[in-house]
Parts: structure tokens; C-alpha cells; sequence
């Protein structure tokens, strides 16, 4: 792995990077603030932004010359009343889809305990300013309202509609680095790339974590009359363990529960793992291992999950098609998360090679 050496001398500024973004809030429906701090960073880089409900554009000199996609948002709170806290996601969602067999609820519920005790900060939803610190004392699913509530210590004077995201900072433990990753790392990778040189299109979507980041891509992409084979959507994997994880430096997919991915995307980023060493795995193979196990002991089986890239290809008539470019992680949806540096590296080597260095051989 000597080539992925040669990141090395380049990756304090990243992490730098990733420590200044994870510090700015962007809780599910108040992205706002977030949005505005990336329009700047990308700005004062000459790149070109367009800023809609929902959705930042970056365009380089060579727009046609790569399309990356990234959601910005974050799971958080919103205060719905008094001294009254929900999550974030499940009221963006609108509640519609928590039918008992959706993934992200599933999760949330097996890791609603891992709240408690968290250090949370309200904030301004356009601004961004600071409104206090407060601490989780207590979760628990609300079956009248199907939400998770939350019991918040400090914030009995806010009021409803304001957001609030657990306190985070980026830990860096020997090889790992651990933080709520998903999915501000994307975004930090895509900045890193157009501070080095990157000069194609980059789409910043909001409200992924609530299923609706899709629309905002769709549209643009319905305003502007174009339709694309190569959108590269960026984003974290979740496994169970580490050497779950570990098994791979990064994850790819052939499909999702939504929709096949058709694109020469895919076979490009296999053929540069297989000439350059790097380890991947597809993560539609992988769950359907998992439930041929699952099946044979009676479990409920694993979904192929629902992903931006899914959507975006079936509710398009096919029309917008790519892949996968994913980093495997722990911790999934905590302030915990938790990826190797071996694996961002490797996503670092290979955009830069191919998307601003134009070497796929």
C-alpha cells in the first residue's frame, strides 16, 4: 500500500478540515447554517455555488469532469413544545414510513440507550448561533406519536422548532478516527478535493437521514434539462464490529431495495481497488450472505436498505444513474462512530487519481 502512503503528508489538513466541520451544527430540517459555512469554504476556493431550498450546488471550471453527491445533514433533536424533544429525522419523515419495518427505525430503536448522558447544544436554525448546552437524561419511543422523545436537562426556555445537535468533536484514537461521521466526512472529502485541485460538480443535499435528500438532486437535475450515468454519492457504512468493518477499505453497491445501479462508475472504482490494492466489498453481497445465515436460523432477515443513489435512479425513470462510494464504519449514528484512517485515505487516493490527476489506469 506504498501509494497510499503519499496521502500521508497531506492528511493533517484534512483532518483539520474535518475538525472544523463536524464543530458546526447540521441537525436533520436546519441545515441552514451548515450550508452557508460550506458556500463560503467553497467560494473563497473560486468555486462556483448555487444555494436552493434544500440542496448546494458546487461548480468548477470543468463542471462535466466528475458529479459527487453528499447529504450535509445530521441526527439531532427538534424542541416540539415544552421542555419537549424530538428526533429530528422521524418529523421530517413526517412519520409516514414507521411501519415497524424500515431499517433506520430498527436501528434507532436498538440504540436509543446510547443517548443517554449525551451533552447536547441548541442553536439558531438560520444563524447558527449558540443557544446552550444541555444533557439527555432519558429516550424512549412514544407509541402514540411513534417518535422517539427525549428527556433534555438545561432547556426548559427553548422554544419550539429549534434545533438541537449533540456536542461533537473528532477523536482520533491510533488508526481511527471517531465522531457523528455520517455524514459531514463526505463533505469534508469533497472540500478537501476541490482545495487540491478538484474542478467538477459537487451536490450538497439536506434531509437524507428523513428519506427527502433525493428530491433536491432530482430537481436540479429536471431544472437543467440533464440527465448523467456518473453521480458518485458519498457516504459512511454501517457494520457491527470493528473487524466487520475491517474486512474492507471501502464499500461499494450494485443495487439498494429501490433500484439496480447501472453505471461505468462501478467498474471503473473495482478495477482501480483490484491495480492498486485497496479492499472492497459490495454491500448488497454482503447482506444477502448475511440473510442466507439469518434464514437458516429463523431471524427476521436484513433489508438492502433505502439510499439516495436508489431513489434518485427509480423516482428519475432511470435517468440519473451511478453508484456507491462508501467508508465503513462502527457506531453507526452516534457521536461514536467510527472509521479507519486506512479506509479514508484510500477514498482520498482514488478520487484524487481519478477525478483531478485523470489517471484511471
Amino acid at each position: 500500500m506504498k501509494t497510499l502512503d503519499k496521502q500521508i503528508e497531506n492528511f493533517i489538513p484534512f483532518l483539520d478540515l474535518l475538525k472544523q466541520l463536524i464543530r458546526i451544527p447540521s441537525v436533520t430540517g436546519a441545515e441552514h447554517s451548515f450550508f452557508l459555512y460550506l458556500k463560503r469554504e467553497l467560494e473563497e476556493l473560486g468555486i462556483q455555488t448555487s444555494y436552493y431550498d434544500g440542496l448546494l450546488v458546487a461548480q468548477g471550471n470543468n463542471p462535466t469532469r466528475g458529479m459527487f453527491s453528499a447529504h450535509i445533514d445530521r441526527h439531532g433533536l427538534i424542541c416540539t413544545g415544552p421542555n419537549e424533544f424530538q428526533f429530528a429525522a422521524f418529523l421530517e419523515k413526517n412519520k409516514s414510513d414507521l411501519n415497524g419495518n424500515s431499517l433506520s427505525e430498527q436501528m434507532f430503536e436498538s440504540i436509543a440507550s446510547r443517548y443517554i448522558n449525551q451533552q447536547v447544544q441548541a442553536y439558531e436554525p438560520w444563524g447558527g448561533s449558540y443557544l446552550g448546552i444541555g444533557k439527555i437524561t432519558d429516550v424512549y419511543l412514544c407509541e402514540e406519536i411513534n417518535n422517539l422523545i427525549f428527556k433534555v436537562d438545561g432547556f426548559k426556555h427553548l422554544l419550539p422548532g429549534t434545533p438541537i445537535a449533540f456536542s461533537d468533536k473528532l477523536k482520533k484514537n491510533n488508526d481511527l478516527i471517531s465522531a457523528q461521521l455520517d455524514n459531514v466526512l463526505s463533505a469534508a472529502i469533497i472540500i478537501y478535493l476541490y482545495q487540491n485541485g478538484y474542478q467538477g460538480t459537487a451536490f450538497f443535499t439536506a434531509q437524507e437521514e428523513a428519506g427527502k435528500s433525493w428530491r433536491y438532486v432530482n430537481e436540479w437535475f429536471k431544472k437543467q434539462h440533464l440527465s448523467t450515468s456518473e453521480l458518485l454519492v458519498l457516504d459512511t457504512s454501517p457494520y457491527n464490529t470493528r473487524p466487520e468493518a475491517d474486512v474492507q477499505d471501502i464499500v461499494l453497491r450494485n443495487r439498494d431495495a429501490n433500484a439496480k445501479f447501472k453505471s461505468p462508475l462501478l467498474k471503473m472504482l473495482k478495477n482501480f481497488c483490484h491495480k492498486n490494492n485497496i479492499k472492497y466489498s459490495c454491500k448488497d453481497e454482503f447482506i444477502q450472505k448475511q440473510n442466507k445465515l439469518l434464514k437458516e436460523q429463523n431471524l427476521p432477515l436484513m433489508t438492502l436498505g433505502s439510499t439516495e443513489l436508489g431513489r434518485l435512479v427509480k423516482e428519475s425513470n432511470k435517468k440519473i444513474q451511478g453508484t456507491t462510494l462508501q467508508i465503513p464504519t462502527t457506531g453507526y449514528h452516534t457521536v461514536e462512530e467510527t472509521a479507519s484512517i486506512k479506509s479514508v485515505k484510500a477514498i482520498l487516493f482514488m478520487l484524487r487519481k481519478l477525478y483531478i490527476d485523470n489517471d484511471i489506469k
